[in-house]
């Protein structure tokens, strides 16, 4: 029997090269300002239209500033990517959803919340994060410039097919841990090229019960790992959260949706090129203390002493935690934190506002901490504000940004000054990430919650 992989890649072959790639079709393309001029700029060149305009969704993100969208860009660079987005997908006939548009957003909060991205596609977008399209059940991964350009004009792309993992977590995640934990705990054990070659499938108790939101963000930082892509077998709770949803198949088409996405699931007797098993009880709320994503420890572990790492990992382990200003054998908690950035398309949708809300309630801001509060979309924005979540937050001293990638990564205005520390839940701690300087550490939003209001790094479950 097949991996469930194995079914949604075969489905799509179009012709397999001998001794080279796959011609493999691809249902949804999404386009943000930041790797698609050139590709825009190719088909010009050559010529050509777009082979399927339909299935080619354009929104800005990483450039938008977070306050006053209503006004031109400041930066002119920013501007004119925005600008030039916009401008082609006008010239090429393509679906735009530009900044202060309701359905505006982080590209990888915006597919799956108008069910765009559904189960048993193949996903591409010139972003290395697509891979959170396939929380529901999809093929999804990040592509270049020339393969954007690839698909624009052929609605195909040459790939040479990955090798399969299956993760499994069995057991109940702890109080007070989540997804966000899971995915760092993951990167700590197989390092951020643990992965590297192969296609993730998730699976295992901890996972089936997480909510979509959460399988979104493990999903999303399967690239981390050093992944193509990672994905979750579509269930009951997949359905669930897609039925309803503006691009969701309506009616009988609903009906015969669900009857094919009910058969995409790895058969008893499937075999992977590798399996993974882990406990869910192994799993406390994490923190990163290095310069990449894998390092990370539990929040009442001590960074690694030297002599733990290998001879070859040494100099790099001790260039990241001199960068970071830590030592080896400290422990974080106590720790004084500067900035707080709840968001990204990692921790930017409506749960993770629910969780940073839960521990914010009741309490305040902690004086000079700088917090970042930035929805995945407007549509979360709109949710925040149904549930009442921004009065919680409002008198708690937080405010609620306008969407975009915001301080996950300095492409825009909201850049940490050099030397402070941001507790992030973004996907990504390297050097300069998050401006020239910064010192980041990922972490889920209750541990980024537990830092906005005590103004050091704290254990979330002693605020629970």
């Amino acid at each position: 029997m097949n991996t469930l992989f194995d079914k949604i890649w075969d489905k799509h072959v179009v012709q397999v090269i001998d001794d080279g790639p796959t011609q493999l079709y691809i249902d949804r393309l999404y386009c943000h300002e930041v790797t698609t001029p050139q590709a825009f700029e190719g088909l010009r060149k050559r010529g050509l239209k777009c082979f399927r305009p339909a299935q080619v969704f354009c929104m800005p993100d990483h450039n938008t500033p977070t306050h006053d969208q209503d006004k031109p860009i400041a930066d002119p660079v920013s501007r004119k990517q925005v600008d030039t987005l916009a401008a082609n997908a006008k010239e090429f006939g393509l679906t735009h959803y530009g900044m202060m548009s309701p359905d505006n957003g982080i590209i990888h909060v915006v597919g799956p919340e108008k069910a765009l991205s559904l189960p048993g596609m193949t996903i591409v977008c010139g972003d290395s994060h697509t891979s959170t399209h396939g929380a529901v059940g999809a093929v999804a991964f990040g592509i270049g410039t020339s393969e954007v350009e690839m698909v624009l004009a052929s609605q195909c792309i040459l790939q040479q097919k990955p090798k399969s993992m299956r993760i499994t977590i069995d057991g109940q995640l702890g109080r007070g841990v989540t997804a966000k934990d899971v995915a760092l705990y993951l990167m700590s054990k197989l390092t951020t090229s643990g992965a590297t070659g192969y296609f993730v499938e998730y699976a295992g108790r901890a996972v089936r019960d997480m909510s979509m939101e959460g399988r979104l963000t493990l999903c999303n930082l399967s690239i981390e790992m050093g992944a193509r892509g990672g994905f979750v077998a579509p269930d009951e709770t997949t359905f669930e959260y897609i039925k309803g949803r503006e691009f969701a198949p309506k009616g009988e088409e609903w009906d015969k949706a669900v009857a094919y996405w009910r058969t995409l699931v790895s058969g008893d007797d499937a075999v992977f090129d590798k399996e993974l098993a882990f406990d869910a009880a192994d799993i406390e709320p994490m923190v990163t203390y290095g310069t990449n994503p894998g390092m990370g420890m539990g929040i009442t572990q001590r960074i690694p002493l030297e002599e733990s790492i290998g001879e070859a990992g040494r100099a790099s382990f001790a260039k990241s935690l001199e960068y970071m200003g830590f030592k080896p054998g400290e422990c974080l908690i106590g720790h004084p934190v500067d900035y707080v950035f709840l968001g990204a398309c990692t921790n930017g949708r409506i749960e993770d506002f629910r969780a940073f809300a839960s521990i914010a309630k009741g309490r305040k801001k902690a004086e000079g901490v700088v917090a970042w509060l930035v929805p995945g979309s407007w549509a979360v924005g709109r949710q925040i504000r149904e549930e009442g979540l921004d009065k919680v937050l409002a008198e708690a001293g937080f405010e609620i940004r306008q969407p975009g990638c915001s301080a996950c990564l300095a492409m825009n205005d909201d850049k940490v000054p050099a030397g402070k520390y941001c507790v992030s839940t973004s996907n990504r701690n390297f050097e300069g990430r998050q401006g020239p300087g910064a010192r980041t550490i990922l972490a889920s939003p209750l541990v980024a919650a537990a830092a906005a209001v005590t103004g050091v790094i704290t254990d979330p479950r002693t605020l629970i």
